[in-house]
């Protein structure tokens, strides 16, 4: 056999591996809380911890990237046999289709995803994990449900502050520079405006939002070792997380819009 053929192998096995146990520790995690009000009111300091911290991180993000979007459109389209208002049109489609979930998702894989692996990767190697299952509480649960449900929860709203500042940040080059008129640009926003583009990002993002805190929480949870290692399981968490969200951008892609 050669060293490819082995590499393969040893490739496809550590795959099939990972993800039999991703799977067998997401049957531990979505089960019935054993205390409702527990789970009520971890999920609520969650919400605020996980979703509501990442708010300024989402408008700053998003109020230059629509600013962008607009500046770049207007320099690329100027041609006479565009019409003006295609800027607004193109900066809105943009913002909606893409970069509210999928790019989102993506920076917040970075900060969402990278705090619950580092923070349950270090319950694990201070042994506080070990000590709640041997008071026979189901950890994982305890721990990653919350989480999941928070940002699931919260998610859309994240999706809404973004799509909102992004198109503000467009409207924002539009009021202070002469690139291109107010008025031009607000009725490109509104042209042929689909709704259906506005649920298909929420759609996705739920997804992504799904994506980054099992796949966070699995590599924190398993982690072995110190510090050292809870430093990379944090990496591979986003580094997973992020491969994983652009995989199933294509397929629900595929899938919502075809």
């Amino acid at each position: 056999m050669s060293i490819r053929e082995k590499f393969t192998d040893m490739l496809i096995t550590h795959c099939l591996t990972t993800f039999g146990r991703y799977c067998m520790f997401m049957r531990k995690v979505c089960t019935v809380p054993d205390r409702w009000r527990t789970f009520g009111s971890r999920t609520v300091f969650e919400i605020s911890k996980l979703g509501v911290d990442s708010i300024p991180l989402v408008m700053i993000i998003s109020l230059f990237i629509g600013a962008v979007i607009a500046i770049q459109m207007q320099l690329n389209i100027n041609s006479p046999l565009i019409p003006s208002y295609s800027v607004g049109l193109a900066t809105r489609d943009i913002v909606l289709l893409e970069f509210s979930n999928s790019i989102l998702c993506l920076i917040l894989a970075g900060k969402v995803g990278s705090n619950i692996a580092s923070e349950i990767g270090t319950m694990r190697v201070t042994e506080q994990i070990d000590a709640l299952d041997i008071m026979g509480v189901n950890s994982a649960n305890f721990l990653v449900l919350p989480k999941v449900v928070a940002f699931l929860f919260f998610m859309p709203v994240l999706v809404s502050f973004c799509i909102a500042t992004s198109l503000f940040g467009g409207y924002a080059v539009a009021l202070f520079t002469d690139i291109i008129t107010v008025s031009r640009y607000t009725y490109g926003l509104q042209t042929m405006f689909q709704e259906w583009y506005v649920w298909y990002g929420l759609i996705k993002s739920l997804f992504f939002s799904f994506i980054i805190t099992t796949v966070a929480s699995y590599y924190g949870y398993y982690v072995k070792g110190g510090a050292l290692e809870v430093g990379k399981a944090s990496t591979d968490a986003v580094v997973y997380s992020s491969i994983l969200i652009l995989l199933m951008d294509v397929i629900l892609t595929k899938l919502l819009l075809q």
